[in-house]
């Protein structure tokens, strides 16, 4: 068994922590199994990685007609949108109305020729991490390129200089420290789908694990770094 798939495996077996004098709202928006909380746990898996902004660029690669590279500066210079987004993450916090402010993934695609024939998208980050996404959950309106969170440019730790951020699946989803769009006319896993995650991600219906029936959630986020 590997490192990352005893992680799944922890969060089945660990505690959840209460969420006490909640009002009406926010019992609506925060889905089953979850906590509450106004920090912002950092986890991700490896170390933060050293990003040169003059030699990074986003690879766009896969089912389109021609790969193509955008540096930062091009991400910068698409049109900006501004989003307030409650954030849902596995290891079962939340965090309610987050400001992030980037690119929608669907404005970026205007400047693509992707195959009719796609279905997902492959998101690689940093330290070679994948998740997997269906290309129609990131079509939405709220689904970003992310460079500022909260008015400010993103830090190394929460993914700088760009991060993917798709609010209505669980955070794992969100990757971090984004390198390449990879479009595929077939589903593929990726690097948590693989260790005993959810292929989906949808937190309102609690699909956070594979295989099995979801058991007692987890507590450990809450001795992790956070802001």
């Amino acid at each position: 068994m590997t490192s990352s798939s005893k992680k799944a495996d922890r969060i089945k077996a660990s505690k959840t922590p209460l969420t006490r004098n909640l009002t009406d709202e926010q019992e609506k928006r925060l889905p089953p199994g979850q906590f509450l909380t106004d920090t912002f746990p950092i986890l991700h898996e490896g170390d933060v990685p050293e990003i040169d902004l003059d030699t990074w660029r986003l690879r766009i690669f896969g089912a389109v007609k021609q790969e193509q590279s955008f540096s930062f500066q091009q991400i910068m210079a698409l049109p900006r949108v501004e989003i307030t987004d409650d954030i849902h993450c596995v290891t079962r916090w939340s965090k309610l109305d987050t400001r992030w402010e980037g690119v929608r993934v669907r404005d970026l695609l205007t400047q693509l020729e992707v195959q009719p024939q796609v279905t997902h998208v492959m998101v690689h980050g940093g330290n070679d991490y994948e998740t997997n996404v269906p290309l129609s959950e990131l079509l939405g309106d709220h689904v970003l390129l992310a460079y500022h969170y909260d008015g400010k440019p993103l830090t190394a730790k929460h993914g700088w200089p760009l991060r993917l951020v798709v609010p209505q699946l669980y955070f794992w989803k969100s990757a971090k420290w984004i390198q390449g769009l990879e479009f595929m006319t077939a589903d593929r896993p990726g690097f948590w789908e693989q260790n005993g995650f959810h292929n989906e991600a949808d937190p309102f219906r609690e699909q956070r694990f594979s295989g099995e029936a979801l058991p007692i959630p987890e507590d450990e986020w809450t001795k992790k770094e956070y802001d």
